[in-house]
């Protein structure tokens, strides 16, 4: 029997000290291929990608991580190695976001990957390897988010939506935030997006797509539960205050897909916007989306994204930078998309 074969990655692991207190911790290592949990497909991991998700475990908060050691990244991109599922071959190209990756099973901020096969999704041939990095969990979630308002009847009609108002996006300058917009606006939607900094990074939202920017502080605190209707339609990465702020300014059968809890899990409204004005509030579950939807959205992405303006806002770091750049995104200090080149 041959040498295991060694590989990097970002491990997070757990340890409890002498007076009983939990610290989650996170480094670069070298373990070997018995580090790895079950799975029928093996991968060799070419680039990674960092979500809120990813710098909430790098940096030690509860909540993503739910089991130790645990090498990080809900997101990979590579090249199927060995495989015992009969859908994948060695040398076919996948793409895994999401599935308990990073969270419940080892993910792709390493060199190699075991993973279950029905996670899988081939890389579109429209898309390099770096731009389904890019994509990753972030632009997933926003495809998703955006066929969730086309089920809801929103739809493009000579640059309208039907309802004659434009579309918000919370979080514009974020992963999910500036995919979606970018999206949206390809697609012939009015875009709306929220930042904290509108005079630093209102350049970037209006390259992304937007027509008008919203200073986040306008809807962080709650109000009337019905206010001035504003918007036709919401992709939602926030929660908490602002999410019911959007709920209580979208027009009459206005349709908001939420997908993100950066400001909070909570949610302080009333049943108004949802009985007064038919208000559709839809919720996004990138994690366990089924295969059959997985394979529409990255159809979708490779139909619908501009890659120029994609390969615009993509950063791409070595793995070992992959815990300041962490500590950054919590920071606020990183807008756009972070990939993670494994092998650099």
């Amino acid at each position: 029997m041959g040498a295991e074969t060694q590989f990097r990655a970002i491990v997070v692991d757990k340890a409890t000290d002498a007076a009983g207190n939990a610290r989650q911790t996170a480094a670069l290592r070298v373990v070997g291929d018995g580090f790895l949990m079950p799975g029928d497909v093996t991968i060799a991991v070419e680039y990674s990608s960092l979500n809120y998700k990813d710098a909430l475990a790098l940096m030690g908060r509860p909540g993503v991580a739910r089991v130790w050691p645990l090498i990080a990244g809900v997101d990979l991109v590579g090249t199927v190695e060995a495989s015992a599922d009969v859908r994948w071959n060695p040398g076919d190209r996948v793409i895994l976001t999401g599935a308990g990756s990073g969270e419940n099973h080892h993910g792709g901020l390493a060199e190699r990957a075991r993973v279950a096969g029905d996670a899988l999704v081939r890389l579109p041939d429209s898309l390099s390897a770096v731009q389904a990095a890019a994509i990753g969990t972030a632009g997933f979630t926003a495809q998703l988010a955006v066929l969730a308002l086309e089920h809801g009847g929103l739809t493009p009609a000579n640059g309208l939506t039907p309802a004659s108002g434009p579309v918000l996006v919370t979080g514009g300058t974020g992963g999910v935030g500036s995919i979606a917009i970018s999206l949206l606006a390809r697609l012939g939607y009015e875009v709306h997006a929220t930042t904290g900094r509108p005079e630093a990074l209102g350049a970037y939202l209006h390259g992304l797509g937007a027509t008008e920017i919203v200073e986040r502080r306008v809807l962080a605190t709650t109000g009337r539960p019905l206010q001035k209707q504003r918007w036709a339609g919401a992709i939602d990465s926030l929660g908490s205050s602002s999410l019911a702020s959007v709920l209580a300014q979208m027009h009459a059968n206005g349709v908001v897909a939420a997908c993100g809890l950066a400001q909070g899990a909570d949610l302080p409204t009333s049943v108004m916007p949802f009985i007064l004005r038919g208000v559709s509030l839809i919720g996004i579950n990138s994690v366990d989306a089924s295969r059959e939807l997985r394979e529409q959205a990255w159809a979708r992405l490779a139909r619908d994204l501009d890659l120029d303006v994609l390969d615009g806002l993509t950063t791409t770091l070595p793995l070992g930078d992959s815990l300041l750049a962490a500590q950054q995104i919590l920071a606020g200090q990183h807008h756009g998309r972070t990939i993670v080149d494994v092998r650099a």
